[in-house]
């Protein structure tokens, strides 16, 4: 996350669209204050500090705000923000530990390319394990995004990850359910065991115990050499068991007894071996309804979610589709080797608008597909609706902009507990034209506070 502290709103605001457009995470405060809190939580990868907080230009509130800084978070990156007449300022800040320092105003380009060079730098000092072993800042596993919903379901990863307890992972088809479980792995104690991934759907009741539990030479017509399981391959790790709703009965119980007990026999043996594994599940059947059908297991059910992790569908964090379009441009770009197209206003509008029922997947794929198929260097509304699927074209549009606005603004307004500051502030506008909106949206029964 890129955490930009500047008093100026309009600063901010404009900031948080080139960030926003380039892909990245980031919050915007408004007072060292502000700033100190974000430091603490940890979340940070850069900060992009404005040197004055005053009428007064000496740069003091910002030099004291670095160094305070420097003492919670030594490695983490300082890219200074100063005007052209206070280089002497700059030169200040960079012998008390800052990264680099950029001038106002500043080239779009140059700025972008400072903060990439930040992060790879960082990246390759901050990820690394500490003597414990234990991970210095949480991995998102390039999870994009900070609709509330999805930021919640994080902040549960970075909580129980550590632990050994089980997890189930729930959500429609596309919501990225793998991404979670990895996160989940790569957070833990386990990170360096492996993380291995099973599709439940596409494994035949025939072929579990021994795709599961491995087999020994002999074992079947065909077992002309001992296989190892998954389960055994998981040794010290963690297991992604994903679609587990698909799974037969009969299997189920089988399971079930690997989970308790930690133990399994390979087919074909009477040898006994144990294992230690972190069991991860992910589904996007309704689970309790089908142990109320008794189609699923009521004690495996318990068993598997211990923590449920529920993934909102991509429909209900409109927000985060310009960071994911940007992202999937990119990664569209490097995979198929062609250049980064602009994305218009005009097709995020249009992607915003629409209904994806095969959510995340169905985007990413949309988004390839415009990029191979158009060729153009900037893409618009129409590019896009000429690739869409008819689903995704007959689907219901949701809310009008204002309508979309408006929830937006409830929503910071109940997290911010009507606070108008600290709400202007990460909605990237002023106080006084968030006054002007909450009259508008007849928004006063949110009850403001200063």
């Amino acid at each position: 996350m890129i955490l930009i502290v500047d008093d100026d709103p309009a600063i901010r605001a404009s900031l948080s669209l080139l960030l926003s457009h380039a892909g990245h995470d980031y919050k915007a405060v408004a007072s060292p204050a502000e700033a100190m809190d974000e430091i603490r939580r940890g979340l940070a990868d850069v900060v992009m500090l404005d040197m004055n907080f005053s009428r007064f230009t000496t740069g003091e509130e910002g030099l004291t705000l670095l160094r305070q800084i420097k003492i919670f978070a030594p490695g983490l990156p300082v890219i200074l923000m100063t005007a052209w007449g206070s280089i002497e300022l700059a030169v200040a800040g960079m012998k008390e530990g800052a990264f680099d320092f950029i001038t106002k105003p500043w080239d779009n380009r140059q700025i972008l390319k400072t903060i990439s060079t930040a992060l790879e730098l960082s990246g390759k000092s901050e990820d690394k394990d500490n003597s414990n072993g234990e991970p210095t800042k949480f991995d998102r596993c390039g999870i994009i995004g900070r609709d509330p919903v999805l930021t919640g379901v994080l902040d549960t990863v970075a909580r129980i990850a550590p632990t050994n307890a089980s997890v189930l992972i729930t959500g429609e088809s596309g919501t990225g359910k793998e991404l979670i479980a990895e996160a989940v792995h790569r957070n833990s104690p386990r990170r360096n065991k492996p993380f291995v991934k099973v599709n439940l759907g596409g494994m035949s009741q025939s072929l579990f115990e021994s795709e599961m539990f491995g087999h020994v030479k002999g074992a079947f017509t065909d077992a002309v050499a001992d296989r190892v399981g998954r389960f055994a391959a998981a040794d010290g790790g963690t297991i992604f068991l994903d679609e587990i709703g698909e799974l037969d009965l009969s299997c189920q119980v089988k399971l079930l007894r690997v989970l308790q007990e930690q133990r399994f026999e390979p087919l074909g043996s009477s040898k006994t071996r144990k294992v230690d594994v972190r069991v991860i599940c992910a589904t996007n059947a309704d689970l309790p309804a089908m142990v109320a059908d008794r189609t699923f297991r009521e004690d495996l059910f318990y068993r598997i979610n211990l923590v449920t992790l529920k993934l909102p569908p991509l429909r209900h964090r409109r927000g985060d589709i310009g960071l994911l379009t940007s992202h999937f441009a990119k990664l569209a770009s490097a995979n198929y080797g062609v250049d980064m197209p602009i994305i218009d206003q005009s097709a995020i509008d249009f992607l915003s608008s629409r209904q994806f029922p095969g959510n995340l997947r169905e985007l990413k794929n949309l988004i390839e597909r415009v990029i191979l198929v158009s060729g153009a260097k900037t893409l618009t509304a129409d590019d896009f609706e000429r690739e869409a699927s008819p689903e995704m074209l007959a689907g219901p549009q949701p809310s009008s902009l204002e309508e979309s606005e408006r929830a937006r603004i409830t929503e910071v307004l109940r997290r911010c507990n009507g606070n108008i500051s600290r709400a202007a502030t990460e909605l990237g506008i002023s106080r006084q034209a968030l006054y002007r909106r909450i009259e508008k949206f007849d928004l006063n029964d949110i009850s403001p506070t200063r």
